[in-house]
């Protein structure tokens, strides 16, 4: 029989790269960790990764993945130990979240195709840990997002491009506890709002915009 070494890499670089249809990128938002390194199934994933900084997107196969996350640097006592799982075609930023001892991973997905109307879709992520439920209102008071608790991912909203300011407020409530100013919003793009820090403490409550390019 024939045997080609050069043709069986092809086949075994083509279908990896078959298998790598997913992708993930990390975002640190724990407000009292430090920057923390990032091991997946024992390989280095993130290094270095501070509060408030997220990953690039990172390509993988779909699977069950052991993390670990370590302060940079370190490969002991890891903070985080879990599992998380990757669907097929899927896109999911990975976020360390709540305060040390007690922080965990939280998978918040992303749509795979972008809308056709196409315009800009932007949502809301709850993840300060110690601030209460909240409504999202543009500065005309119009309201957005309505009773986001702590973990809580609105869906999209799909807008006109443009400049906002969008005002978080205690649920229920007139009281703005943090104000976004001029969000600007392309068309065919998608975002998320992140709110992240602590209410009354250090680093304080503040909002983090992520694009999701499509």
């Amino acid at each position: 029989m024939f045997y080609c070494p050069y043709y069986y890499q092809m086949l075994e670089d083509y279908y990896r790269a078959e298998q790598m249809n997913s992708y993930i990128r990390v975002f640190h938002a724990s407000p009292n960790a430090p920057a923390v390194d990032v091991y997946a199934n024992g390989n280095l994933l993130v290094r270095n990764l501070s509060y408030k900084e997220v990953s690039q997107y990172l390509p993988v196969p779909a699977g069950i993945y052991n993390i670990k996350v370590y302060p940079s640097g370190k490969m002991i006592n890891p903070v985080i130990n879990t599992t998380v799982s990757i669907p097929e075609n899927s896109v999911f930023n990975v976020a360390a979240i709540g305060t040390l001892p007690n922080i965990s991973l939280y998978p918040i997905p992303e749509p795979i195709m972008g809308k056709k109307s196409g315009r800009p879709c932007v949502r809301f992520v709850h993840l300060s840990p110690n601030a209460p439920a909240v409504d999202i209102r543009l500065a005309d008071g119009t309201k957005v997002f309505n009773n986001v608790s702590y973990e809580g991912i609105t869906d999209y909203a799909c807008v006109p491009a443009g400049n906002y300011t969008f005002k978080v407020n205690i649920a229920g409530t007139d009281n703005t506890a943090l104000t976004v100013p001029n969000v600007k919003l392309d068309n065919n793009t998608y975002y998320t709002i992140y709110a992240v820090g602590l209410v009354g403490n250090s680093p304080a409550l503040e909002a983090v915009l992520l694009t999701e390019p499509r």
